[in-house]
């Protein structure tokens, strides 16, 4: 394949967490920022500005922030709902804010408590804020392949909140398979409809592996140019708004799917693979992480 190295975001302190029973402490979520930094990890999601009675396991953001070390070339993602957050991502520290609108009306206002096209607004105010403040901006499109509430959601719709977020100039736009639904046909036309409506606009991509489509997900979403993708070391994760989501893509079965391709980022795969192991006995339980789970190999040269 002849393109540039893909990037991936770590999104296991954020998106890892959002949704599990057990609550990690603020140091605990720390040690996983740090053991991710030292694997080779570049650009985290570190925490979401959430009210925290919807969201208890992002009721320590602030405290998150603060005690991030100072590493360079590492770049902290703060998401985000709304003004008010973006507000406090802001004040946080964060360099970049990650605002989020829905492609259907149920998730909006299961998630929100707005209309899609309402979080399509709130997204560009926030990208705006952001940018005003100095901080890097983007957006996330969420269900954009379907929602648990309204069912199928069509590419054109996906591209036209795309289009609509990009008059506010993001650096980068994601689409996300927030119940993993989707499957590589779907990513291609969906990824399609995007590239034509933001030509040159940069996009991520996040998977869920709910239904065992994410690493064949991610591969035809980097065959139809895909700048970046979403994962979570483990592959823990989960929507508290989206019922019957599990987790995400696992960092390490992206890394293994990367290695042989020239392709991925310099993130170590044995270190994320422990580490993957470790998040899993902080929270009781085993992740999806399907490297974890098989025996030592090498990926393949």
């Amino acid at each position: 394949m002849d393109r540039s190295p893909i990037e991936i975001v770590e999104v296991g302190p954020r998106d890892g967490l959002q949704n599990e029973r057990e609550i990690l402490s603020t140091e605990t979520k720390l040690e996983l920022i740090n053991r991710c930094l030292a694997a080779g990890v570049k650009r985290i999601e570190v925490a979401s500005f959430v009210h925290p009675k919807r969201v208890p396991q992002m009721a320590d953001a602030e405290a998150v922030c603060a005690g991030l070390p100072a590493a360079e070339g590492v770049t902290y993602i703060g998401l985000v709902m709304n003004m008010r957050g973006a507000e406090r991502a802001i004040a946080a520290g964060v360099q970049e804010i990650g605002a989020v609108a829905c492609s259907s009306d149920g998730f909006g206002v299961a998630n929100q408590g707005r209309s899609a096209a309402e979080t399509v607004e709130d997204a560009i105010a926030v990208i705006r804020a952001a940018k005003a403040a100095g901080r890097r901006a983007q957006a996330t499109i969420t269900v954009a392949f379907g929602c648990p509430f309204d069912g199928p959601v069509s590419a054109s719709r996906v591209a036209e909140a795309a289009r609509r977020i990009a008059e506010a100039e993001p650096h980068e736009i994601a689409i996300a398979d927030t119940i993993g639904v989707g499957t590589p046909a779907r990513v291609r036309e969906v990824m399609r409809k995007v590239h034509t409506a933001v030509p040159g606009m940069p996009l991520r991509l996040h998977f869920h592996d709910t239904r065992n489509m994410a690493v064949a997900n991610a591969w035809a979403a980097l065959e139809e140019g895909a700048a970046t993708l979403d994962a979570s070391v483990g592959g823990a994760g989960g929507c508290p708004f989206a019922p019957g989501a599990t987790g995400n893509v696992a960092t390490e079965d992206l890394l293994y799917m990367l290695a042989p391709t020239g392709l991925g980022p310099p993130i170590a795969l044995t270190p994320m693979i422990e580490t993957g192991r470790w998040l899993g006995q902080a929270l009781g339980k085993e992740l999806p992480s399907k490297q974890a789970k098989a025996p030592a190999f090498p990926p393949p040269a």
